[in-house]
């Protein structure tokens, strides 16, 4: 509070200011961390996976004791932070962000924050953050370099106090961008997830506050090299797909069973909407064939060689392969068609 960009009135706006952050990775849960420690009245942690001994070098919320226990990271997250912060209130949920469950997991925040690691999703979010009027703050990272936009959709410019700006469809263009570097090919640095983290927190807290000036641009960082830059962004374009002409494509596609390899991990996610499965049923099966164990989030076990990681919402993390088809054969196989 003494400090003069936030005062006691701005002190008080955070408390009353409520944040999603989709995905509790590297970014997502460096930016609940200093969310939290700042007095962020809500947070609403969406992370569709599970802490891994090989995360541990740059998502550092976590600790190895999360990972023996197959912790998910959005619970590991909320337990860690109620020990910073005991007055504000943590939300986890363990899902995947996808079209039938984004509107219903951000239409009560003031504000949506990016920790994902896929360009699908954050359409989705862009998708979402249109529709309901909402800003919110891109962050990307991979090897030392860190990405960090601010995104304030017409529907979100009275709210905010904010002039309006493009939409991440106007800047990206209408596809989501693919073949570039990914954490499989170039791996991550620890130093940039938090030096991103903290520029997109700032902007958290300046949108949230109604104080500050915004980043009305693109910063660009080489932490390696010690290059920084900050970009102009055009003007938002009334041609666009999304925010021009009010197409919420990737909101509105059809939610159907899919599979998705994760960045890093020699695995694949399989999802199947609308499922609801037994864990203990599955488990008892499964120990019949490999080593299985259960807690009360999720159903691990090791078959043939394939680690199999299941959710009771139908979702399967299987390690060991990075062959959609190969993973969707063995799902039907030992989880059920």
């Amino acid at each position: 509070m003494i400090f003069s960009g936030l005062g006691k009135d701005g002190q008080r706006k955070l408390a009353a200011g409520r944040v999603a952050i989709i995905g509790c990775g590297a970014t997502g849960s460096a930016l609940a961390m200093l969310l939290a420690r700042a007095g962020v009245g809500f947070l609403r942690l969406i992370d569709r996976d599970f802490v891994e001994m090989n995360n541990l070098h740059r998502q550092m919320l976590f600790s190895e004791e999360d990972a023996a226990r197959g912790q998910p990271k959005a619970v590991a997250a909320a337990e860690h932070l109620r020990t910073a912060n005991n007055d504000i209130t943590i939300e986890p949920v363990v899902a995947d962000l996808n079209p039938s469950n984004a509107l219903s997991l951000t239409r009560d925040v003031d504000l949506i924050l990016d920790g994902t690691d896929n360009f699908e999703t954050r359409y989705l979010i862009n998708d979402v953050a249109l529709k309901l009027g909402l800003p919110w703050v891109y962050t990307g990272v991979v090897a030392s370099y860190g990405t960090s936009v601010t995104l304030i959709p017409e529907g979100a410019a009275k709210k905010t106090g904010r002039d309006a700006t493009p939409c991440l469809q106007c800047i990206l263009g209408p596809e989501p961008p693919g073949g570039g570097p990914t954490c499989d090919t170039a791996g991550v640095i620890g130093p940039i997830v938090t030096l991103m983290a903290s520029i997109s927190a700032s902007e958290a807290l300046k949108l949230l506050s109604g104080k500050g000036e915004i980043n009305r641009g693109m910063i660009m960082v080489d932490l390696w090299d010690n290059d920084f830059e900050q970009f102009g962004i055009a003007r938002r374009n009334p041609q666009c797909p999304a925010c021009g002409k009010g197409d919420y494509r990737f909101l509105n596609a059809e939610t159907g069973s899919s599979s998705a390899a994760l960045c890093g991990r020699n695995a694949v996610q399989i999802t199947n909407p609308g499922a609801r499965l037994s864990l203990p049923r599955i488990a008892e099966r499964l120990q019949a064939l490999g080593d299985a164990s259960l807690n009360d989030y999720l159903l691990r076990a090791h078959i043939d060689g394939y680690e199999f990681t299941i959710f009771p919402d139908g979702r399967a993390i299987i390690k060991g392969v990075d062959d959609p088809d190969l993973a969707r054969s063995l799902y039907a196989r030992y989880v059920g068609a």
